[in-house]
């Protein structure tokens, strides 16, 4: 149940946040926070992470579909005998997957907002909280495959 609960609120805070950037930052110059390094800037992903493949919606949705159910499945199936590591990076990566999902399917893009410029080397793509938290998660689901021998 705790980890429905985290999944939920990462969707209700990614979802939350999107909302006020579409009414706040959308047709606006970007809100910059630290000068040449973070600003909020509004911008429309058609495409996947990075803007890549852009204008293939129906292939995210498909995609994003079957990757959602597996998760679902493989935790219902396995939830008892599943690490709490496990489980808490499985619903990281949920949380952002379905939150990205509920913008494709409602809008038909996804709301990006946070800009980030590292050290004037490398412009980050723009990017959102559901991103921050399917990142999180992938890096800890990579981390647990990795290191952890008894583990999915």
């Amino acid at each position: 149940m705790l980890y429905i609960l985290l999944t939920a609120i990462i969707i209700a805070v990614d979802q939350i946040t999107k909302f006020v950037a579409i009414n706040q930052l959308k047709g606006q110059e970007p809100y910059v926070i630290i000068k040449n390094y973070f600003e909020l800037r509004y911008v429309e992903n058609y495409g996947a992470a990075f803007g890549i493949l852009q204008q293939r919606r129906i292939l995210f949705i498909i995609i994003t579909s079957i990757v959602l159910l597996f998760l679902v499945f493989f935790l219902y199936k396995n939830y008892k005998t599943l690490s709490e590591i496990s489980k808490f990076s499985i619903a990281l990566f949920l949380g952002g997957a379905i939150g990205n999902f509920i913008d494709r399917i409602r809008l038909g893009y996804v709301v990006d907002f946070f800009r980030v410029n590292i050290f004037n080397i490398y412009d980050f793509p723009v990017f959102n909280i559901a991103d921050i938290f399917i990142v999180c998660g992938t890096i800890l689901i990579i981390y647990i495959v990795l290191f952890e021998k008894y583990e999915i």
